[in-house]
């Protein structure tokens, strides 16, 4: 699984969730409804939107972040 982390030009630099490798996809060859933060699934060069994954990776950033607010 991949989260984008941004995009430069025509690429898409993805962090590898596991291992934080960071590679760089043409983005033609990834969906079209895809935004920084997006979750990737990669299989055999073909990619697709993970909703399940980034949903429960944002509701978990916001859990955070309203935690550091109460500070």
């Amino acid at each position: 699984k991949y989260a984008i982390d941004r995009f430069e030009n025509n690429l898409a630099i993805l962090e590898n969730l596991a291992t934080k490798e960071i590679i760089e996809v043409d983005i033609t060859k990834l969906p079209s409804n895809i935004h920084e933060g997006s979750i990737l699934i990669e299989n055999n060069g073909n990619y697709n939107k993970d909703l399940s994954t980034e949903k429960a990776r944002r509701q978990l950033i916001l859990a955070k972040f309203n935690k550091l607010k109460k500070k």
